[in-house]
């Protein structure tokens, strides 16, 4: 499929090529020619148009702009004016390429998505364990899962404690524990644990497959933007037959009428968007920033609203530890820190990860090998590290252990988990001696991003499937004001929906799996390319490349100038053609000269979306 539309777009090219060749041959009268060279873009590029336009007309009834060329081509053709007839056959050819060029390539999103659908499940029944085909689950049943699978179906734990990355479904950047009573979706993957589950949501119902009918729906109902041209066609066919009828009954010349038809013809209303918009993809390109969709900076420069995920979006989406905190006057941070990261070295779990990276960027020291290492799935480690026993976990693995935990810890760990902060509670040689707060950080061009938004007069909002803690520590220091926090897919969905049914067109900035529906269903989507899922990327029409937001503002003023350039361009080609049209009458322009002139307002065009490669914002 890829090989063929490559090999098509090679076609059209040597066809654009071997038109414009043969209308400067014929300009030119280059070469002792039997016919007029311009035969060649008249055969080449006139009866895609003829074509097109027939069809158009006998089977929908619908005008659009290749309908006035036609009728021009062929008046251009009867009075033997073939230069003029070829000239507009291939300006309005090159139109067609450069918006076709314009238009998406053939995403895989969806099937990606149904891909991360597990295909089998473990079914417990009478004490045994039958793997099965998951479509097999119902209501009721029960199921294993092991440490590394995927969860196959909604359901709630019976049994077992675990940790279950969930950023399918939710974003999250850390494994959310689960023990007995808890809820775990489909999609999801079991990271430590085993566990016994009871099947709630199956088939259809489950939450991975209401995601994939979620982003199949909104791209269903994103709607596509018609071209300028043939958005006023009807009128511009009317308005150029009437006047070349006119011309034509009251000077009894079918030659002013010809010109009229030609000088008519919106070769530079055609070229007026998709130059506009290749020289702004071009643009942004310089920024890195992938435009996907060919229209997508038309709708950019409507929205009034701009939604973010916080984690990899907002922020890097992994754990940085924010604080460490000692309450044994025997340890002091760095020590404590030390001795967690011992303890974790072995860990797979990405919070010990972060210790261990936290303090080899701090210290050039070695970490002694853990002894006796253990994983307690669902609350942290054991190990003896230093001569030292330690616990690394949450406040149930030192409750498991008969470790007290001092309310003057417990006080000082809701400071920072107001803030936000995942805590670790540590142990050494069964004295409560501490923790370790860990954060995702916002980044350092966040609040930068978000001043300039506000002055461009976009507003901004959070969309996360973050607690509310966490995600309104992050919004105040953003300067975000409105949020919304627990967000699974459909949450953030018909937040979007709800604001576009009000008249707020919503632009969606996120980087995962979870973010995929949300970007389908926002008039425009923006992903992160670099630390975002494959999923996101391809439901997007924007993508960050380098997952550089500070990008984002001059994104929307950019969108917003080549919407300006696109007024400037429309103005000047309609009064281009207007003047052409009264010097048609005038008999002062002829079919050729028509053509020559209504061929200027083209390379007008044409040079003032050109102007949009260099321009840049200044946000001050």
């Amino acid at each position: 499929m890829i090989k063929r539309l490559k090999n098509d777009e090679k076609r059209k090219i040597l066809l654009l090529a071997i038109s414009f060749l043969s209308v400067i041959a014929s300009f030119f009268h280059i070469g002792n020619l039997p016919v007029d060279a311009a035969w060649a873009a008249i055969l080449l590029c006139g009866i895609p148009i003829l074509k097109g336009a027939i069809v158009g007309l006998v089977t929908k009834f619908d005008v659009k702009a290749d309908v006035l060329v036609s009728i021009a081509l062929i008046a251009s053709v009867v009075i033997g004016e073939i230069f003029a007839a070829g000239e507009v056959a291939f300006i309005m050819a090159l139109g067609a390429y450069l918006e076709e060029r314009t238009v998406a390539k053939a995403r895989a999103g969806i099937e990606k998505l149904v891909h991360l659908t597990p295909t089998t499940a473990r079914l417990v029944r009478n004490g045994e364990e039958l793997v099965v085909p998951a479509e097999r689950v119902g209501v009721g049943d029960i199921l294993r899962v092991l440490a590394g699978e995927t969860i196959a179906v909604d359901g709630i734990i019976l049994s077992g404690q675990t940790s279950v990355n969930q950023a399918v479904m939710t974003g999250e950047s850390l494994p959310v524990d689960k023990s007995a009573g808890d809820e775990v979706f489909s999609g999801t993957v079991n990271q430590f644990g085993t566990f016994d589950m009871r099947a709630v949501k199956v088939g259809e119902d489950s939450s991975l497959q209401r995601m994939i009918r979620l982003v199949q729906s909104a791209d269903a109902d994103k709607a596509k933007i018609v071209g300028i041209a043939d958005r006023w066609a009807t009128w511009i066919v009317v308005a150029a037959l009437t006047s070349a009828a006119a011309a034509w009954l009251i000077t009894g010349e079918i030659i002013r009428a010809v010109t009229i038809l030609v000088v008519f013809c919106p070769c530079a209303l055609v070229l007026a968007t998709p130059t506009a918009i290749m020289a702004g993809i071009g643009n942004a390109t310089k920024f890195g920033i992938l435009i996907r969709e060919g229209d997508a900076l038309e709708r950019l420069s409507e929205v009034n609203r701009i939604a973010f995920d916080k984690t990899g979006t907002l922020t890097y989406g992994k754990p940085d530890v924010a604080a460490v905190e000692s309450f044994n006057p025997c340890l002091p941070k760095e020590k404590l820190l030390s001795l967690a990261a011992s303890a974790e070295l072995r860990s797979e779990h990405p919070l010990g990860k972060a210790f261990v990276a936290n303090y080899r960027a701090a210290s050039d020291a070695s970490l002694p090998e853990p002894e006796n290492f253990q994983m307690c799935a669902g609350r942290g480690v054991s190990a003896v590290a230093g001569g030292h026993t330690i616990l690394a976990g949450n406040a149930e693995l030192l409750h498991d252990n008969t470790v007290p935990l001092p309310q003057m810890i417990l006080d000082k760990a809701n400071e920072y988990r107001n803030d936000g902060c995942t805590i670790i509670y540590l142990s050494v040689d069964n004295y409560a001696s501490g923790f370790i707060a860990l954060s995702d950080p916002l980044r350092p061009d966040a609040v930068d991003m978000m001043k300039s938004i506000e002055r461009i007069g976009v507003k901004s909002v959070l969309l996360t499937g973050d607690n509310r803690h966490a995600a309104s520590h992050m919004a105040r220091i953003a300067g975000i004001h409105d949020i919304h926090t627990d967000c699974l897919p459909e949450n953030k969905t018909a937040v979007i929906e709800q604001y576009q049914s009000v008249g707020d067109l919503t632009c969606m900035v996120g980087d995962g799996i979870n973010d995929a529906p949300a970007l389908k269903k926002a008039y425009v989507g923006i992903a992160m390319g670099g630390i975002g899922s494959d999923i996101a990327v391809d439901s997007a029409d924007i993508v960050l490349v380098g997952d550089d937001i500070k990008s984002i503002p001059h994104l929307l003023a950019l969108s917003k100038k080549m919407m300006n350039t696109i007024r400037w361009n429309m103005a000047i080609s309609m009064m281009i053609n207007f003047v052409a049209v009264f010097l048609a009458l005038a008999g002062i322009l002829g079919p050729v000269s028509g053509a020559l002139v209504h061929n200027a307002g083209s390379v007008t065009v044409i040079i003032n979306s050109s102007l949009l490669l260099k321009w840049r914002e200044h946000m001050g």
